[in-house]
Formats: structure tokens, C-alpha cells, sequence
């Protein structure tokens, strides 16, 4: 019925058509993880980021290097 210790596994992204984004909050200093649409302007949040170890499992999830990852300020 449940299938314990194993976490279920993030779909790809379409690297064509989506820009790994990190949103930050200007009064807040919230950090989002997700994915811009450059044609639509649409963002698509995926994940709070909180610590190094967030950014770290976003990045590992999603196959998304650091190089790659744009930041909104």
C-alpha cells in the first residue's frame, strides 16, 4: 500500500522552454525556487528555499546546475 523510503522523483523540466529562476522578496527576504516561462512571463513555483540544503536539493531534483540558475530580485 505505501512504499516507504523512497521519495518519488521530480519530473524534468523542458530546458527549451523553461529558465531555472530563484524569486527573492525585496521586504521579506523569501526565497522561491521554480521555473520562468520567457514567453509568457508565467512563473511556476516549485519550492521554498530556506537554507543551503533547499537550494542544494532543488538544484539536484530538477538536474539544474548552478551556472544555469537565474536570480530575481
Amino acid at each position: 500500500m505505501f512504499k516507504l523510503g523512497k521519495k518519488p522523483s521530480a519530473p524534468l523540466y523542458d530546458k527549451t522552454g523553461k529558465t531555472p529562476v530563484i524569486r527573492s522578496s525585496i521586504c521579506t527576504g523569501e526565497r522561491v525556487a521554480g521555473f520562468l516561462n520567457p514567453k509568457t512571463g508565467k512563473f511556476e513555483e516549485i519550492m521554498l528555499i530556506r537554507t543551503e540544503a533547499d537550494l542544494r536539493e532543488f538544484t539536484t531534483s530538477y538536474h539544474v546546475s548552478r551556472d544555469e540558475l537565474r536570480y530575481d530580485w
